[in-house]
């Protein structure tokens, strides 16, 4: 278990970038959503201990993350949003040094452990390939590579799918499901389908807000009624932004479908919404800003 209490973080240009967020993450994909700039990345890289806190703690399975830094490394997985390689070393030869980093030192050990993770990602007959000639996505399996030396105990992964196709997606949050089956996996990102896919449990931020916390299923359960859609005109939008809670507007055929919420429907030709999470998601960031 992870716990995260009355933690804050105020960057030295005046960004509140954390405030006063308490979160406790169980073993099991955990989805941090949040739109850019919401603190995700912040408080990813304050649980990797890679910068300090103002106030608060973490802890983990007895650990207190931000005084034992090095005893939380040992057990820490982390694959951050940007990670520079080495372009001209191969895919083995740099899991074999980051081995010996992570505190594998017998070679027997760390050609096992590296064979190991090359095949469980897919990687092995790009082994003996260089980092510089990898795409996108085999370059995000790589990542998950590293992270996953040492067999660790707590894995943060930030904006893993960014930038990847469909397929190159799906193979590489299959892979994640597969770890968080062992693990505490904490799945940072603003792609809501990557959540609603993988995690049983999420939490929202925004502005370093802490604004909803819980499961997909009993979220999406408890709006069920609550939102409603209709085709309109483009010139009417601001019209229907004026007058009710819109939360969401997306095209289709070239016109606008807004999602409205609204105990109630709100005039003639609104239709009720099959409710995902991606309308939990955008009423709550909806009703932060009201």
């Amino acid at each position: 278990m992870l716990t995260i209490e009355n933690l804050s973080k105020t960057y030295p240009n005046g960004v509140r970038a954390l405030r006063d967020v308490s979160l406790e993450i169980p073993r099991g994909m955990f989805g941090l959503l949040g739109p850019n700039g919401a603190g995700k990345s912040t408080l990813m890289r304050t649980i990797a201990t890679l910068q300090e806190p103002d106030s608060g703690s973490i802890r983990f399975n007895g650990l207190d993350v931000l005084r034992e830094k090095e005893q939380v490394r040992k057990i820490l997985g982390y694959l951050p949003q940007e990670f520079g390689l080495y372009p001209r070393v191969t895919a083995e030869a740099m899991l074999d040094h980051l081995a010996v980093l992570k505190g594998i030192p017998r070679s027997k050990e760390r050609r096992e452990a590296v064979e190991r993770l090359l095949q469980m990602t897919n990687l092995y007959p790009y082994r003996k390939q260089k980092l510089g000639t990898f795409s996108g996505g085999t370059r995000q399996r790589f990542g998950i590579a590293q992270a996953l030396l040492g067999n660790p105990e707590l894995m943060i992964v930030d904006e893993p799918t960014a930038g990847l196709d469909p397929e190159e997606r799906n193979r590489f949050l299959n892979l994640l499901s597969e770890i968080g089956e062992n693990v505490v996996v904490i799945l940072s990102t603003h792609i809501v389908e990557d959540v609603s896919d993988l995690c049983s449990r999420f939490a929202i931020i925004s502005e370093g807000r802490l604004l909803l916390t819980g499961s997909p299923r009993d979220l999406i359960e408890g709006l069920k009624g609550q939102v409603w859609q209709k085709t309109v005109n483009k010139e009417e939008l601001e019209s229907y932004r004026k007058r009710m809670t819109v939360i969401s507007t997306r095209l289709f055929e070239g016109r606008p479908v807004i999602h409205v919420l609204n105990p109630d429907p709100p005039e003639r030709g609104f239709e009720p919404v099959g409710i995902d999470l991606k309308d939990v998601y955008f009423s709550t960031l909806k009703r932060a800003q009201v």
